[in-house]
């Protein structure tokens, strides 16, 4: 079973047991999190995707180490102007195992109705 998860404005295809590595979240090494933006859930040949979410599902997780990413150099350079700029930068990261994906349980709501009005 698989998902596909959003999470810091990316989208990771996960499966239990997987480590990813996140843009920040909180928490300390050891704590449990949800990941409620599930946007596709599937097994074998059967997918079902969300619009844009699936209703009810979420992914488990756990937080295994709050850590940074390798650098990246930033370098700017304008020839013939005597500009040069060397700047470097670290993004935080969170490492996540994943341990349960927990499918949609209700279906969703329909579109359009209203109670009682």
């Amino acid at each position: 079973m698989f998902a596909v998860v959003r999470s810091g404005g990316k989208q990771y295809r996960v499966a239990k047991d997987d480590v990813i590595a996140v843009e920040k979240l909180e928490g300390e090494p050891g704590a449990a999190l949800e990941l409620a933006e599930v946007l596709m859930i599937g097994e074998g040949a059967e997918v079902s995707a969300g619009t844009p979410l699936v209703f009810g599902a979420s992914v488990s997780a756990t937080v295994v180490a709050q850590q940074r990413a390798p650098k990246i150099i930033v370098f700017k350079k304008k020839r013939r102007h005597n500009y040069r700029r060397k700047k470097g930068h670290r993004q935080y990261q969170t490492l996540l195992r994943i341990t349960a994906i927990n499918a949609a349980a209700a279906a969703a709501p329909e579109e359009g109705s209203t109670d009682g009005a």
